[in-house]
């Protein structure tokens, strides 16, 4: 049976404003044993270490063509995928998801229609300091935060307050549903248990939608046995569980359909799996031009020459877009809130 080996970078729980690890991912690689072992010994002839690790390699300028020509190698024979986002710009758009979406929906007004609820996200992301005052978007995205884990009435009117602090007048549609209202519905959506700022759910989704598409039929997943890989394969073991019938059409390209034809979900010790070694070299890479792009780290591999060698279907990323016409074609017609709501009930409450 077809297996995907994935690995993940970045993780930090339901903290997304972590300032030493902006960006997660992770991803996905349909390669054998054998195969993986050759590209290794082809790259990296004299290698010593007891495995591969991307973050070590990339250290050193002289590994760099190396590393390239790996990663070409995979991308062109491979099946594989590679998701990234921008954690703080997750947190935004899950601040308009529970904490502005309810208040429209009350009225009758489909706020996920045509992806508003992504350009508005990616305008408070972008726009939101200077308009809102920086300090004060900042401590509301903190706050939110904490309601979203704490869900206490302290914790609730904490959120509210901060909104409040905010230049809010400036973006009363998005700002206005808790500074002007305290809109209970919004108060109710953040309190609910189980929903957290833990995106691990959302980087599983874009993986398994592609895997999906990929896979010639039911396919297997195989990754390390990591502590932050553990929650990855609980929630993993909940998709391949879920044996309703339902479709969502996630964006113009991308559809989910259950039950899955991902059939199994194991752990392996990554010393003893080349291929699990070369997803980390996926992640790696890509969450290291992340890094670079944005200013925030140096070194390590060209991002230009990096990205230039990807597909696009290969490359998933969420981050901001102020290319609102582009973003509504994307999105029009995709049935968002739906698979939101479908998440939170059958996939996200008591296993």
């Amino acid at each position: 049976m077809e297996c995907f080996r994935i690995d993940e970078s970045g993780y930090t729980g339901f903290d997304l404003l972590n300032a030493d690890q902006r960006f997660q991912g992770a991803a996905a690689i349909a390669i054998s044993e054998d195969d993986a072992e050759r590209l290794i010994k082809q790259h990296f002839p004299k290698l010593k270490a007891p495995e591969l690790k991307y973050r070590a390699l990339s250290k050193r300028a002289n590994n760099h063509p190396r590393l390239l020509g790996l990663m070409r190698d995979l991308l062109t024979d491979f099946k594989c995928v590679t998701y990234v986002c921008d954690k703080r710009f997750m947190l935004t758009l899950m601040f308009v998801d529970y904490a502005v979406e309810p208040y429209y929906y009350q009225r009758n007004i489909d706020f996920y229609a045509d992806g508003q609820n992504y350009a508005m996200a990616s305008m408070l992301h972008m726009a939101g300091p200077a308009i809102l005052g920086k300090p004060q978007f900042m401590a509301l995205m903190v706050s939110f935060q904490n309601a979203m884990k704490e869900k206490t009435v302290e914790s609730l009117n904490g959120l509210v307050a901060a909104a409040q602090a905010t230049n809010w007048e400036q973006i009363p549609e998005a700002l206005g549903p808790l500074a002007k209202y305290a809109a209970p519905e919004c108060l109710n959506a953040i309190a609910t248990p189980g929903l957290s700022t833990d995106v691990a759910i959302i980087v599983l989704q874009s993986l398994i939608t592609r895997m999906e598409v990929m896979a010639d039929g039911p396919y297997q997943v195989e990754h390390d046995q990591s502590k932050n890989l553990a929650t990855y394969n609980e929630l993993i073991q909940r998709f391949i569980d879920h044996t309703d019938t339902a479709r969502f059409r996630s964006t113009e390209i991308t559809t989910l359909s259950f039950p899955l034809n991902l059939s199994s979900v194991s752990q392996v010790d990554s010393k003893q799996s080349s291929a699990v070694q070369l997803a980390d070299v996926m992640i790696g890479a890509a969450i290291e031009a992340g890094n670079n792009l944005a200013g925030l780290r140096t070194g390590g591999l060209d991002p230009e020459k990096l990205l230039a060698l990807y597909a696009d279907e290969q490359f998933i990323h969420m981050l901001p877009s102020i290319d609102f016409e582009e973003q509504r074609r994307f999105r029009q017609g995709t049935q968002t809130g739906e698979l939101i709501d479908y998440f939170a009930t059958k996939l996200m409450g008591p296993p």
